[in-house]
């Protein structure tokens, strides 16, 4: 190899090696310090792309989640208000029964009807029962739509049933006839209608809420592998790259003792 001045090819060649390592251990302290596979665009654009929608669809999910839960609350809560409806009733068709008795005086019917009255009232109270502000009965069956996936293609409806209607033909004690026993019998089984409705609504409502919890697992799982540094992969390419490093550098300065050969054969 000749021997020149101006130019130190072997020089030029180990500062080019060094320079190429010094990348590869700046990217893996990067990477590792970041906790990201990509930790800038030019690492992985197209993987970059594809994150970045998983990451949006992953937060749509967490979103969608907490409404289908909020759904299950609201049905939950119109669930307690149906059961205390028909604890009421229960407690009406009681006193409809009783007062019947050709032994009760108009006095005790009298009592039986001021117990009944306080109750229709809290029947009627019932139905005027919130959650965080919505209704949870309507004057006629109402459907309120819950979306059930996170991009919005997937709903079903929940029902604000006619909790009213139920019990409007009961508003006082028929001792003569009996019909209040017979209405209130009559209003626990459409009750019981609107309580099978409600429990229904709210099995779907559980199995959407646990499907959307698997497809934020998978997808937190594809995003980790597309995203995030393999950690052990990473210090086996640091520790490579800071090898490199220091040798390149050290041969960088041999390289560039070995000008002064140079030097020497002009003395």
């Amino acid at each position: 190899m000749a021997v020149t001045i101006n130019t130190n090819t072997s020089a030029s060649y180990s500062a080019a090696n060094l320079t190429r390592s010094s990348d590869l251990l700046q990217k893996s302290l990067a990477r590792l310090s970041s906790g990201s596979r990509i930790s800038t665009p030019s690492d992985d654009a197209g993987g970059l792309a594809v994150s970045m929608k998983l990451s949006a669809s992953l937060k749509r999910t967490d979103a969608q989640a907490a409404n289908v839960s909020n759904a299950i609350s609201f049905l939950q809560t119109a669930s307690g208000s149906l059961k205390s409806a028909a604890s009421v009733l229960d407690r009406m068709s009681e006193l409809g029964t009783l007062a019947s008795d050709v032994t009760k005086s108009s006095e005790d019917i009298s009592n039986y009807s001021t117990e009944y009255t306080n109750l229709y009232e809290e029947l009627k109270k019932l139905t005027a029962d919130k959650f965080n502000g919505i209704n949870l009965f309507a004057a006629a069956d109402t459907s309120l739509t819950v979306y059930l996936s996170e991009d919005g293609g997937q709903n079903m409806n929940i029902t604000q049933s006619a909790l009213s209607t139920v019990f409007a033909s009961i508003t006082t004690l028929d001792t003569v006839t009996g019909g209040s026993a017979s209405a209130a019998s009559a209003a626990i089984q459409s009750l019981a209608t609107m309580m099978a409705k409600n429990g229904a609504e709210s099995s779907r409502l559980q199995f959407a809420l646990d499907s959307l919890s698997t497809q934020k697992v998978n997808v937190e799982a594809a995003n980790s592998r597309i995203f995030d540094v393999d950690v052990a992969a990473e210090t086996t390419r640091l520790a490579r790259a800071n090898i490199l490093v220091q040798s390149g550098a050290a041969m960088l300065a041999q390289a560039n003792a070995a000008s002064q050969i140079a030097l020497k054969l002009l003395q």
